[in-house]
């Protein structure tokens, strides 16, 4: 069996109400509880549930993008601790990549393709030739050379988010999570990203996470799922399994409610149906 390479334990993040009234008691809301978790190395896991089921919330925890509120998130065996400086988590940076749901909101419209892809590793300080390492990952997400030069706004969605990709992907990571990285995209250029995805899964021998609303995305990439609900993971385990013989009737509602496309013969009307 693979490493473990990110595993977190207890994960609980809660977010302060404001108080309405000066002597009024300060309330809460839960986002994320008690959530364990096991990434292993080499696979690729997808985590899926309903708009504020607390997937977002939990990928920012395990990327050390937010602090929670009790719980313990490790990645390579070391212990993530989000409150601490920016420098002394260079080790997770530079372990771990990231794409968002949106592209053009991830760029800055200010920066040329070249700096925004380059940025990873100025910033956590990696040496060689940076400009020769860019134009490489830009090839290898099926972008040219010369686009170095220009900005975001020139470029398509599906461009964009081969940027993001990129960027992501310079620094050589061990770690790509990708949260919702294709909500945002058409039918068509969904299906090349998936394919670009799976294809540099395998070239980097990267680990995956990927949080989508789209099971179909998780169905055809991931080894394993995690099913959420209400900040609480209700079903995990390998993707076949729980999608095809789902346990709890929350993965059963949420199976139940993906659109599904009859043969024409099935159809009133079509091909001779009553």
């Amino acid at each position: 069996m693979s490493d473990i390479l990110v595993s977190a334990r207890r994960l609980t993040r809660r977010h302060a109400l404001p108080k309405k009234t000066l002597f009024q008691r300060r309330g809460y809301t839960t986002a994320l509880e008690d959530a364990d978790i096991d990434v292993r190395e080499g696979s690729t896991l997808g985590i899926i549930g309903e708009s504020g089921s607390g997937k977002s919330t939990l990928v920012r925890l395990l990327l050390g993008l937010d602090a929670p509120t009790s719980g313990t998130v490790e990645v390579d065996g070391r212990a993530v601790d989000a409150t601490a400086s920016a420098r002394s988590l260079h080790w997770l940076r530079r372990l771990t990549g990231v794409v968002f749901q949106d592209p053009y909101a991830s760029l800055d419209p200010r920066m040329s393709v070249g700096r925004i892809v380059g940025e990873p590793l100025w910033a956590l300080g990696i040496e060689g030739d940076r400009r020769a390492r860019v134009r490489e990952v830009l090839a290898q997400v099926g972008l040219e050379a010369e686009m170095t030069e220009r900005f975001p706004h020139e470029f398509s969605g599906g461009q964009r988010q081969r940027i993001a990709l990129a960027r992501a992907l310079v620094h050589r990571p061990r770690l790509l999570v990708g949260d919702e990285p294709l909500s945002a995209l058409d039918v068509t250029v969904r299906a090349q990203i998936l394919a670009l995805l799976a294809d540099l899964r395998r070239q980097e021998d990267l680990t995956l996470v990927m949080v989508s609303h789209d099971i179909g995305v998780v169905q055809s990439i991931c080894d394993e799922v995690v099913v959420m609900k209400d900040g609480r993971i209700v079903e995990e385990g390998p993707t076949e399994k729980v999608l095809q013989q789902p346990q709890v009737a929350y993965t059963r509602r949420l199976l139940a409610s993906v659109p599904t496309i009859d043969p024409p013969g099935d159809r009133p009307g079509v091909g001779g149906g009553r």
